[in-house]
């Protein structure tokens, strides 16, 4: 094997991370897709309800379609600028009363609001350049926390666990 890495200079390690940093961002426009391709597959057996002590499917659902908004429009401003600072909490509660009226919403057009923002921000994802997807903002508890961070975690992951949710509640 042919050693390369002693004629590397910090702009090679840099392109090289860049390059990786670009294979992960694929990565979860791919995750935020496929997640959508179960969701579009169980989605239609969702029937309208409430639950009494956890949520129902149909309240899930509404969950998801909040998160799918909230989250991917959290991405978009981050990673275009537009979003410099973040009041995270506040955020999340607000989420959660829109997410409270959302449940009012039939199951069908839950489910093409979600589809339609997974959709968007997976093809914000695949056109962003590496400077956007790390651009931070600014918490009001202090620190920062990146386009990335919020595409990976709150999103994706947190859509993740819960369309794995409606797969086991519904069978």
């Amino acid at each position: 094997m042919k050693i390369e890495s002693t004629a590397f200079t910090q702009a090679d390690v840099e392109n090289f991370e860049a390059e990786l940093r670009d294979h992960e961002r694929m990565a979860m426009a791919d995750r935020l897709e496929n997640v959508s391709r179960r969701l579009e597959t169980i989605g239609p057996r969702i029937v309208a309800g409430h639950g009494d002590e956890s949520w129902s499917d149909h309240e899930l659902l509404a969950h998801i379609a909040v998160v799918s908004k909230f989250y991917g429009v959290i991405v978009h401003k981050i990673s275009s600028g537009q979003m410099t600072e973040l009041d995270l909490l506040s955020y999340v509660n607000l989420r959660d009363v829109v997410g409270e009226q959302m449940a009012e919403t039939e199951p069908a057009d839950l489910l093409r609001a979600a589809l339609a923002d997974q959709a968007r921000t997976a093809k914000l994802l695949r056109g962003m350049d590496d400077a956007a997807l790390r651009r931070r903002a600014t918490l009001t508890t202090g620190g920062t926390i990146s386009a990335e961070h919020v595409a990976r975690l709150p999103l994706i992951n947190h859509l993740e666990s819960h369309v794995e949710q409606l797969e086991r509640s519904l069978g």
